[in-house]
């Protein structure tokens, strides 16, 4: 074989019929690799329609707006699209810890306090799940009457350490829904961190629930527990998700 022969691209017809063996996306993307002339030939509208047709159907249809698209650019957007979905980026790491923040849980009938619970979080106990939901310890049983319940109001504040800023969580008025013997339970739907959506909801709700009993006409509180549910999905958030979003308005 001459030199001169060795070096000649394969007759068109015949990269034509080694193409038409190359059913599947990946060998012929591979092939369109070698030179200019095979990514033309294995660039043809009769090989990808079918491959694109079968995989992203909807894709594929779109050459009814466009006559232009060839049916391998409408492939490869599928492609990347796909591959983009599948790509875990991951978060970036809280600038605040739990040990930043203090909790200020105050209970009040209209102007007098009932109940006030501080808590550092360096003292909360992280269950292993990890999610943002906390139960605070009340030393003494606290007693609320019957008729203080329908005029309650419960904020729950969080401030950065050595208060320089401060979050309100919750700042709730009203009887919440109460279950004597099981809970009272409060919730506010917490606003947007603003930096990545113009929407005025974030999604979440802080959530606070009273562990109560009747005792004697009165309604004794037990526990309290806290946390920030997300309302697609109703389960709490994870403590770094909570973090990051305390962070928009704590580090200001």
């Amino acid at each position: 074989m001459s030199e001169k022969y060795s070096r000649c691209s394969p007759p068109w017809q015949v990269m034509v019929l080694v193409a038409n063996h190359l059913d599947d996306a990946k060998t012929l993307a591979l092939a369109a690799c070698v030179c200019k002339s095979w990514c033309i030939c294995m660039s043809s509208d009769h090989l990808w329609k079918p491959i694109c047709a079968a995989i992203y159907p909807s894709l594929s249809n779109l050459r009814t707006a466009d006559a232009t698209l060839s049916y391998h650019k409408l492939y490869t957007l599928g492609y990347l699209s796909d591959k983009r979905r599948l790509q875990i980026q991951k978060p970036i790491k809280p600038r605040l810890s739990l040990g930043n923040l203090i909790f200020a849980i105050d209970i009040y009938n209209n102007k007098s306090c009932l109940l006030t619970i501080v808590k550092s979080g360096a003292e909360l106990g992280v269950d292993n799940r990890c999610v943002f939901r906390f139960d605070l310890e009340i030393n003494d049983d606290k007693l609320l009457g019957i008729d203080v319940v329908d005029n309650l109001r419960i904020t729950w504040n969080v401030v950065l350490d050595g208060f320089k800023s401060v979050f309100s969580m919750m700042d709730c008025r009203g009887k919440g829904n109460f279950v004597l013997g099981l809970e009272g339970w409060f919730s506010k739907e917490l606003p947007s961190s603003g930096c990545c959506t113009s929407s005025e909801a974030s999604g979440l709700v802080a959530e606070l629930r009273l562990g109560v009993k009747e005792n004697g006409g009165k309604i004794m509180v037990e526990k309290m527990s806290v946390g920030v549910l997300s309302i697609v999905s109703w389960r709490y958030i994870w403590i770094d998700d909570a973090l990051r979003y305390l962070e928009h308005f704590l580090l200001q």
